[in-house]
């Protein structure tokens, strides 16, 4: 269910457990197509959270996110997913913002950059990766737990079911971003520098044992067969 926020804040729903260390919120943007953003939060092995895609909640739904831990990682995901990343830097000083090496130049200009994801110091329960054939824009993060892996990614893979009305149109018809589990042709176009490289990459993600779920930062997360679902997206490469 979405809900109505204050003014700093678009409309988002409730902040959701994924498992006992990942939380997941989805907002909308007031204007734009209908796509809905996803914001994923990760809980370090030292408490510490790690908020991926930062999107700005209503005061309450922060107090509950500030519950679950201080907020030690603000994680930009590219040039993209700037939106509000600077009120999370700016409320949370502390934190250290970082986003992949090829972003760092158009995330600096809405917001002060700590480091890159090569810059992580690791986690024994996360680490930070940037991908292959993206031209170092967009990265994943990896959630290593209980035997289960969680992968983080952005735009480089979409989760979008059909929309209606023309934005739906133009989102199924013209940017091939909805119908499922894909690479957008927008993605095709701006993020992808080698395709090769990208489907190697994705295969080995694909690969790594235990392998749970995808979260992406556009709608629903993939947990049926992720391992599959990521091998038949790379083969479309």
């Amino acid at each position: 269910m979405i809900q109505e926020t204050d003014s700093a804040a678009a409309p988002h729903g409730p902040l959701e457990a994924i498992t006992d260390h990942i939380f997941r919120v989805e907002g909308t943007l007031e204007k734009g197509p209908p796509i809905k953003r996803v914001m994923t939060v990760v809980r370090l092995s030292g408490g510490d959270l790690m908020i991926h895609s930062a999107i700005a909640l209503a005061e309450p739904a922060m107090k509950e996110l500030e519950a679950l831990g201080p907020v030690a990682y603000v994680i930009v995901p590219n040039r993209y997913h700037r939106l509000d990343a600077a009120r999370y830097s700016q409320r949370y000083p502390q934190a250290r913002v970082l986003c992949p090496p090829g972003s760092r130049k158009q995330v600096e200009k809405v917001t002060r950059v700590d480091g890159t994801y090569r810059d992580f110091p690791g986690d024994q329960r996360v680490r930070l990766e940037v991908l292959d054939g993206v031209g170092e824009i967009e990265g994943v993060v990896i959630v290593e737990d209980g035997g289960e892996v969680t992968l983080v990614l952005n735009d480089v893979v979409f989760n979008m079911p059909h929309r209606r009305g023309v934005g739906g149109f133009i989102l199924r018809r013209i940017t091939g971003s909805s119908g499922g589990p894909r690479i957008s042709r927008l993605v095709r176009l701006g993020i992808i520098k080698d395709k090769a490289a990208l489907r190697r990459n994705l295969e080995r993600l694909a690969a790594l044992p235990g392998l749970r779920r995808i979260i992406v930062s556009h709608h629903e997360v993939i947990d049926d067969e992720p391992a599959r679902v990521l091998r038949d997206v790379a083969a479309t490469l």
